[in-house]
Order: C-alpha cells, then structure tokens, then sequence
C-alpha cells in the first residue's frame, strides 16, 4: 500500500513562481548559483544554497549559512512571495522540455513506508551530503526540495490526472532554460479522497532520484522520536515529493571522466579495453550500444560494444548488466585503478544533459585523459535492481528535467 498525504503547503504567489523557482541545489556550482540570482532577490537558491551570499571563503556547512537560508526563507514568507495554504492540498506539476512531458502528483510520502522499504532504493548515499539535508531541514524547519518518485502506472491515475490538468492552472512559466513548468492545485476533498484510496492500491513506489532527501527526513523523524518531540499527527510523518507514472519519466547516462590512465599510455590503454569490447571509431558518440559505452581518447571517440560471450555472461544480473557495472568491472576497476568512484579524486561525473561537446572539451584541456559516455540506465532496469533489494553504482542515473525547488514547500511548523 502506498500512502500519500495532502500537506499545507507554503507555495510562490503565481506572479513570482517563475522568480522563485531554481534547480535543485546540487546540481549547480557555486559559481553558476550566483550567476543565476544576480538581480534576482527572490530566486530559491538563496535559501537552498544561502553560501552564495558570503564571500568565497566561507564554509558552506557552518551554521551562519544555513541560518542565513532558513532568514532567506522566512523573509520570502514575511513579503508575501510565498504564501501559506489554509488547508491541505495536492497538488499536480508538469514539465515540458522539448517533446517529453511529464505529469506528477505533488504530495507528501510516509516516512514510515521508506523506513520499512515500500519505497524503494537504489542507490547509497553520502554521510556527508545526507547530513548536510538533515540540517537544513532542521534549521529552516521545512523541507523544500522535493524527492522524485515513481511507481508504475494504473489507469485509473490516468482519468484523475486528466480531470486536474483540465482546469486553470495555478501558474505556468518557461525557464531560461527552455523547460516548461505547470503547476495545479487540487482542493477539492473528494478528488483528494480518491486519489488517496487509488494510491492504496499500488504496493510498491520507487525513487528515482532524491536518495539524500528521503534519508534525511527519516533521520530528523527518528531524532524527534527520540527526544519525544514527535506525535502521531506531526509533519515529520511524511516527506516532500512529487511522484511520476513511470513511463513519464526520462533517464540520461550520467558519465564518467577519469584524470589519468593509471600508468598506461594511450595505446596500451586501448588495446587493453579492447580485450572485452569491440572498439569502432565513431563521428556520431551519444548511442552506444546497450551495456556498453562510447570512449573518448586522444582527440577520438570510439564505440564500445560488449562482445557476444560478456552479454550473455552479464544478462542475467541485473546490476552486473547495466552499462555503468560492465565500465566498472572491466574498466575502471582493473584497468584504471579506480575501486571506489563515491570517493576516489582521480574520476568525476558529468551529467548526460551537458552532452557529448562537454566531455571531449574536458579532455581536450588536458586535465583528464579519457571520457565515457554510457548506455542510460531504463527505467525497467531500475525497477529491477529496486525490486531485487539491490544496490546500483554511484551515480548511475541522470533524470532529466529536474525538479525545480521552491513551487512547493512543506513546513515542520505552522507559519
């Protein structure tokens, strides 16, 4: 049974939405977070990434920062920019980016299913970065940034959806961009009503992404029932979230650059990839085959197909089968020296939604020697290692568009 709840939300007046809306805070720089508040006052990144208003040197895990974004916030409050709900809602957020559209339902999940798997994982998380969520959510007494979830989709959830996004919706904004936004409320009980009972009926829901989000709010629950500040009827029972059919949604690779080839020239390097993959220049990277990779080395991109005896050894795992598990197995761990990728300097991660270009720039500047732009990860493959209780690769997935912070907010405290 999944359990979904209306919340009072705290939400951007609709002639300010589109200046209080921004990307999730991890996904920007600190340098890219300043860029897009300049002249912007009421940009959400002032309370989700509040160092941006410090000089660079300051540390953006010291109390004065996230002070600073919980003042942010009540400030926001304070002027009207957002607004408290009087009543519980749902709500129903849309996005468009090019020809792919998805449609979810805003509400809050239970923390209680996450805690007893009902929700399901797929990847680890950083102590560091999970810590640093659950002390924002406990400075600025909210939680602001929703988690992504997903389940797979009855037809019933289909009419309700239609139902809602026939009506006016509350605002509606292109970012720069380019990605359109849309956003619904649903008020009415009996709609909220049966939209709880149909969720009822589904058994499992899955996360796509947000990992860190759903950890620390199970964490700052738990830290309330241990200091008996918590009851049945507080916020803390559920957390932020906005939860797609999942053939909604859309997974890029999320790829890899690695600094150095570990003792191997170039050469050597690529005669060794050679030994389990078939390697084939290629003037078009970006579609390489299922389980494998395209390769960029010495100014040349090469395809890398998995031979017929490694795919057939592979299929039947469904972590050992992703394109991300066959690098690392055959690639990153034997050849490049790189065992552990969730904390090892010599290899880093670039978003499938900076393309290809970007890869080969970073090489191309001489401060890493070879690129690897993956095979996404499908939806069913995540459903599949979720379903199986097992855990994938860091960073094996890149969904795109993301969830923009701030339409929605889901205070600890009644303003």
């Amino acid at each position: 049974m999944a359990i979904v709840s209306p919340f009072r939300a705290v939400r951007p007046t609709p002639e300010f939405a589109a200046k209080v809306a921004a990307p999730p805070y991890d996904v920007v720089s600190l340098e890219e977070a300043r860029d897009l508040t300049k002249g912007n006052p009421h940009s959400f990144l002032r309370v989700s990434r509040a160092e941006l208003e410090f000089a660079s040197e300051i540390d953006s895990y010291s109390s004065t920062v996230y002070k600073r974004g919980a003042d942010n916030l009540q400030s926001l409050i304070n002027n009207g920019i957002l607004t408290h709900e009087e009543h519980p809602l749902l709500g129903v957020y849309r996005q468009q980016w090019g020809t792919h559209q998805q449609t979810g339902l805003v509400a809050l999940a239970s923390v209680d299913e996450y805690d007893r798997g009902i929700i399901k994982k797929h990847e680890l998380t950083r102590p560091v970065k999970e810590a640093d969520r659950v002390r924002i959510i406990q400075t600025h007494e909210s939680q602001s940034g929703p988690v992504l979830l997903f389940f797979r989709r009855p037809e019933t959830f289909n009419h309700w959806l239609e139902w809602v996004t026939n009506t006016p919706p509350d605002s509606h904004f292109i970012a720069a961009d380019g990605i359109e936004h849309t956003v619904w409320s649903v008020r009415d009980q009996s709609a909220i009503h049966r939209v709880m009972k149909d969720f009822q009926a589904i058994e499992t829901m899955y996360i796509a992404d947000g990992h860190h989000r759903s950890a620390a709010a199970s964490r700052v629950r738990a830290a309330r029932r241990n200091s008996s500040a918590l009851t049945s009827d507080t916020h803390e029972e559920g957390f932020l979230a906005v939860i797609f059919p999942h053939d909604d949604l859309k997974i890029l690779p999320y790829n890899r650059v690695v600094r150095d080839l570990n003792g191997l020239t170039a050469n050597q390097f690529i005669e060794a990839v050679a030994s389990h993959f078939e390697l084939q220049l290629t003037s078009q990277p970006g579609d390489p085959p299922s389980a494998g990779f395209d390769m960029y080395i010495k100014g040349q991109w090469h395809r890398a197909t998995p031979t017929k005896d490694l795919s057939s050894e592979i299929n039947l795992d469904p972590v050992r089968s992703l394109a991300i598990s066959v690098l690392t197995e055959l690639v990153l761990d034997p050849l490049l020296g790189i065992v552990d990728q969730r904390s090892d300097p010599r290899i880093d991660f670039v978003g499938g939604v900076r393309g290809v270009e970007k890869l080969a720039e970073m090489v191309d500047q001489g401060n890493w020697s070879v690129a690897f732009w993956l095979y996404p990860t499908t939806v069913d493959e995540l459903m599949a290692v979720s379903d199986a209780n097992r855990i994938m690769p860091p960073k094996s997935t890149w969904f795109e568009p993301k969830l923009r912070d701030g339409l929605f907010i889901h205070m600890l405290r009644d303003t």
